[in-house]
């Protein structure tokens, strides 16, 4: 990455993170562009240069910790050794519980997200290009894992959209509020649930390739 590329780079997660900043304490409502190019330190043409107003800024930060929070997640999946042999629910759920880890030992993080997160802005985050090496497409990721399940699946965006909405309702309650019980408890129901809508979903078996004749 060249000087100029970090430059801007830096800038540009320079006004990121003091959004967020704002958001979190202050509120997105009561934020204004000029707060943040204020505590930023820089000029408020330089903002727009980034982002198109307010509302774009927030929906790339969600873009950007929903990325986070994946990397983590499929970087210790990838990890485990028996990654190649699991089966893609466990694999689902594998993410699904690490994710929701992360958000329990970050709360902010969490109110921020379920406030703002809509479908649309969550299926932005899943197939936003990767611009940052620590950053991960996980709509690749959902693909690959589609791709090497042993059957075919009807609809498997509307598959992952309930079950998005299921944790995130879910987990929201759970986590701050614990109702109707805490996470712990919550946990085994919502990963039964989980891997109900994907056998809701399953469209029969792939057949294996034919083998080759020997002669």
């Amino acid at each position: 990455m060249g000087k100029l590329e970090a430059n801007k780079r830096m800038k540009e997660n320079s006004l990121l993170n003091t959004a967020f900043e704002f958001f979190t304490t202050k509120g997105f409502s009561k934020t204004s562009i000029s707060d943040i190019v204020g505590h930023a330190g820089v000029a408020k043409g330089t903002f727009y240069l980034y982002f198109k107003d307010k509302y774009d800024i927030r929906n790339r930060l969600i873009c950007h910790k929903s990325g986070q929070l994946f990397h983590m997640a499929v970087t210790d999946l990838q990890a485990r050794p028996d990654y190649e042999t699991m089966i893609f629910e466990d694999k689902l759920i594998f993410i699904v519980n690490h994710i929701i880890n992360q958000l329990n030992e970050n709360q902010e993080l969490l109110t921020f997200i379920s406030k703002n997160l809509s479908w649309g802005v969550f299926k932005t985050a899943l197939t936003t290009p990767i611009t940052d090496d620590n950053d991960v497409n996980f709509a690749d990721i959902y693909h690959e894992m589609l791709s090497d399940a042993p059957y075919y699946f009807r609809e498997p965006e509307i598959m992952l959209f309930l079950i998005v909405e299921l944790v995130s309702g879910a987990c929201y309650s759970a986590i701050l509020f614990q109702e109707p019980c805490n996470l712990e408890e919550l946990k085994p129901h919502l990963y039964e649930s989980i891997r109900l809508i994907i056998q809701a979903h399953k469209a029969g078996e792939k057949q294996p390739p034919e083998q080759e004749k020997v002669c």
